[in-house]
């Protein structure tokens, strides 16, 4: 039985760069573009009809901030994979929709080589940020409406081994705790960072240069 490819949609209020998108993407194989639109309420029309795996939207929109369209998605289809693409690279527009529950940030001045990976980073499950938001990260690392959270040291390699996507049985193993252990710092890591989940947890360790 043949394996389905993931699906795409684009939001972007050019037709241009919808056109430039569809064509240069859509030879990727790792996954399908199916539509594309100019306005962020189609958008939300058709999720709610359709099941999307990732929705590449830019956070300028005629008819609704891309960062409110983030959070409607992930209402109506919470697995949808929201990836934000856009000419700004500040801070509070990049944390904030991390915090509406987007998969990543791209900027629109990325090759198509990194829009690809990207798009194939959060797939796989991670938060994905082309080079030129990592830099924007990693010179002053984003706080949320919680501030900055301080971690032990022993917190923050645990951190790093659960975005490595390693169960608390593997990280005990690797660093010779008791499973018991990992757990209670993984309570703490979701506490401190006001995170329901892992993957809560990866997005706002990693909006706040955590990660």
């Amino acid at each position: 039985m043949l394996k389905h490819k993931p699906t795409l949609v684009i939001a972007d209020d050019h037709p241009v760069i919808i056109e430039g998108l569809t064509r240069l993407l859509g030879k990727n194989n790792g996954f399908e573009i199916i539509a594309s639109f100019t306005n962020g309420q189609d958008l939300l029309t058709y999720i709610k009809k359709n099941p999307v795996n990732i929705a590449l939207i830019d956070i300028i929109l005629p008819d609704i901030n891309g960062l409110i369209l983030c959070k409607e998605i992930k209402r109506i289809a919470p697995d949808t994979i929201v990836i934000a693409l856009s000419n700004h690279q500040e801070r509070s527009a990049i944390a904030k929709i991390l915090e509406n529950g987007a998969n990543g940030y791209i900027l629109k001045n990325a090759s198509i080589d990194e829009i690809g990976n990207c798009i194939n980073e959060a797939l796989a499950g991670k938060i994905t940020f082309s080079k030129g938001v990592a830099e924007v990260i990693s010179k002053s690392p984003i706080k949320t409406r919680w501030g900055f959270a301080k971690l032990t040291s022993r917190e923050s390699e645990i951190l790093k081994l659960v975005a490595q996507g390693l169960t608390a049985s593997k990280i005990a193993e690797k660093l010779f705790l008791s499973k018991f252990t990992v757990d209670n710092h993984k309570k703490n890591l979701l506490q401190k960072l006001h995170a329901k989940n892992v993957a809560e947890l990866i997005t706002n360790a990693t909006s706040q240069g955590l990660l």
